[in-house]
């Protein structure tokens, strides 16, 4: 059912999730009782973490029974905003995040023919009819909160009438928005949903997957319920927006009969994560005005734009474990996703060198044809990683924020007549500096000691300050962007625009970047840890022979110290 995946649901001591306790009392009162669940996309956009929260739940549920499941089932009912594209992508995102789905893909397109023969069993009913009004008539004759309903004029065509318009509204015979079908429920309900809601609308357009076959389209309230019937669905997870539609959702179920065992609706509250936004309409608009790079931006929150930038699925289990499942709404820190990342990358990565702003440094006391190599641990904690060979000749390059010309106090780093050590090798101490013609500085002029190399100072010397570089002619050239929040507003959607509070230095595009040469090969997707920079991902775009890195995360939360300094 699932492959690997951290399941939400377990654990009693864990995070509170009541649907988890729902399912598991359940099944101690009834140990082979089925749970079948679903996960029910609109194939309109791509996935982000707020629909992770979900799928991890649904699959999480299901791996409870023995025999349980989960479905994927698309809701393919508005065919003007749907593309295989998204279709392709959602079944990507959620086979990335460690999950398999029970049985084919579903779509609710699979069922046009039964819901169609569902809605004509209401008509010859009584309890759905043809309705002829404009969208602005039909809008205000539902009325509100305030004011009662108003029946449609055509609320009472005769059975026969309502067969005929319904069936050549099949046909095709009709312009969008000439007709529309709609349950006759109660007009003066309190529940506004149920006042006589609507079931079809022509729509004459292309879809994914039926083409032109169908020139009308299901509600999603006609459609979701119907088609968890007809899988079986046991328990149907909703966030809490949904929460409102469960009568009509259980009245559509009454009508055309579904006894028990049957589906019942269960809602949630979503994932509100601080410093992003989840709304599909603003993630669009990002996309659209070109404020990203497309979907799977790395500043995106999809699973794309998290896969990209490098952030391991397990991480985002672990993080959708963690937060649990509660009844009501809340925000979620964005930094425990963060440490998350953090914690896992931790765990699972190689650390290596790599200098993004290269300054050339010289040392000066050696051959022009010197060359050491230096055997240096993958992991200084953890052998099981290995190690790899690290050449150091008399050029190699050095961080330039490394360097400073007048130091303060307690610069540990290096500057004129100072010392430091580089990692896993000698010390050494700047003798010189070389300025070009404007006064920055291109190049320093250091001497190593050789009595150092691996060894700390034999003659008591005290050095605090240990840096990492990159040898000159082994340096392999790199591309590196600089990732980082997309919003610098704890509640992007507080503002009176959105997009007045994006971060105006979301990405930094480095060039020119020099690593060790055993990235030379790192393959699209796979992560490392640059020491004392950030943990790195080789993007999943880049070309044979070119190395490409985002930066994922950066090893300490820098956001918490300017938080700090805001309170």
């Amino acid at each position: 059912m699932t492959t690997e995946a951290h399941d939400p649901t377990r654990g009693d001591d864990g995070p509170p999730n009541f649907i988890r306790d729902m399912v598991e009392e359940r099944l101690r009162q009834r140990p082979d009782a089925p749970v079948l669940t679903r996960f029910p996309p609109e194939p309109n956009g791509y996935l982000h973490i707020g629909h992770a929260k979900s799928i991890a739940l649904n699959f999480g549920l299901a791996a409870l029974a023995p025999q349980g499941g989960c479905n994927l089932r698309f809701d393919d009912t508005n065919p003007t905003t749907e593309d295989t594209e998204y279709v392709e992508s959602i079944q990507r995102d959620v086979q990335w995040l460690g999950y398999q789905w029970s049985g084919p893909v579903r779509y609710a397109s699979d069922y046009f023919e039964q819901l169609y023969q569902w809605a004509l069993q209401l008509i010859r009913e009584g309890k759905a009819y043809v309705d002829s009004q404009s969208l602005e008539e039909l809008r205000e004759g539902r009325g509100n909160f305030h004011a009662e309903g108003r029946p449609s004029p055509y609320r009472d065509r005769s059975v026969e009438e309502n067969l005929d318009l319904f069936q050549r509204m099949r046909a095709g015979e009709f312009e969008d928005g000439q007709h529309v079908l709609r349950a006759r429920i109660d007009m003066s309900s309190k529940d506004v949903k149920l006042r006589d809601p609507l079931m079809y609308r022509i729509r004459r357009a292309h879809h994914h997957r039926t083409g032109d076959a169908w020139p009308i389209y299901p509600m999603y309230d006609w459609a979701h319920g119907q088609s968890d019937a007809i899988e079986g669905i046991t328990h149907s997870i909703c966030t809490l927006e949904f929460q409102n539609h469960r009568p009509l959702y259980d009245w559509f179920l009454d009508a055309i009969g579904v006894a028990e065992p049957r589906p019942h609706q269960t809602e949630f509250a979503r994932l509100n994560l601080t410093y992003t936004v989840l709304s599909k309409r603003k993630l669009q608009r990002l996309v659209r005005e070109s404020h990203v790079d497309g979907w799977d931006d790395p500043r995106m929150p999809t699973i794309a734009g998290l896969r990209r930038r490098g952030v391991p699925a397990a991480a985002i289990r672990a993080f959708c474990e963690r937060i649990g499942v509660a009844r009501r709404d809340g925000n979620v820190d964005v930094s425990l996703l963060e440490h998350h990342i953090r914690e896992e990358l931790n765990a699972s990565t190689r650390r290596v060198m790599g200098v993004l702003r290269p300054l050339k440094v010289t040392l000066e006391n050696l051959p022009d044809d010197f060359q050491v190599t230096i055997d240096a641990p993958y992991h200084p904690e953890d052998p099981s990683f290995g190690a790899r060979p690290l050449p150091l000749s008399r050029e190699i390059y050095i961080e330039r924020d490394d360097f400073m010309e007048d130091p303060p106090k307690k610069f540990f780093r290096l500057a004129p007549g100072q010392e430091v050590r580089l990692r896993y090798a000698a010390l050494i101490r700047c003798v010189g500096v070389v300025k070009d013609a404007s006064g920055e500085v291109t190049e320093l002029r250091c001497t190593w000691d050789p009595e150092t190399f691996k060894k700390n100072p034999p003659d008591g010397r005290k050095v605090k300050g240990t840096i990492h570089w990159v040898d000159a002619k082994a340096a392999v050239d790199a591309h590196v962007n600089l990732y980082d929040r997309l919003f610098v507003a704890e509640d992007p959607n507080a503002a009176d625009d959105f997009l007045s509070t994006l971060n105006p230095r979301s990405v930094e595009r480095l060039r020119g970047c020099k690593l060790e040469p055993s990235l030379a090969q790192l393959l699209p997707g796979h992560s490392v840890q640059l020491e004392r920079l950030g943990y790195f991902c080789a993007d999943l775009d880049s070309a044979p022979g070119a190395v490409r890195l985002n930066r994922t995360i950066t090893l300490k939360d820098a956001w918490a110290k300017i938080a700090a300094r805001q309170t």
